[in-house]
């Protein structure tokens, strides 16, 4: 398992976490709130989210550590189609935690 974390600064989290789960609940079992929401991907890979009033943070949990990046990107793209209107700094950090 590999895990990485992105805290984005934005003062439109809650919309872009919807927005997100909503998208991916045609083809996933979505779990979501204006707060916090999960996307499992795969049995072993997800995605979750939690909003506050300046930040959307990201937390995405693979099977495969070599599949890390390539759903870093997945995200951050979708991501930023949703914020077209805002420039986004998303930086995903491994998560210390679980290596």
């Amino acid at each position: 398992m590999a895990k990485s974390v992105s805290t984005v600064r934005t003062d439109h989290a809650s919309r872009y976490l919807q927005q997100l789960c909503k998208h991916w609940s045609h083809r996933f079992e979505v779990e979501f709130n204006e707060a916090a929401g999960k996307v499992p991907f795969s049995p072993e890979s997800s995605l979750g989210l939690a909003a506050n009033a300046t930040s959307l943070i990201m937390t995405l949990t693979v099977e495969k550590p070599e599949d890390l990046e390539r759903m870093q990107a997945v995200v951050a793209d979708h991501l930023k189609r949703f914020a077209f209107r805002e420039e986004l700094d998303i930086a995903w950090t491994a998560d210390a935690a679980n290596p």
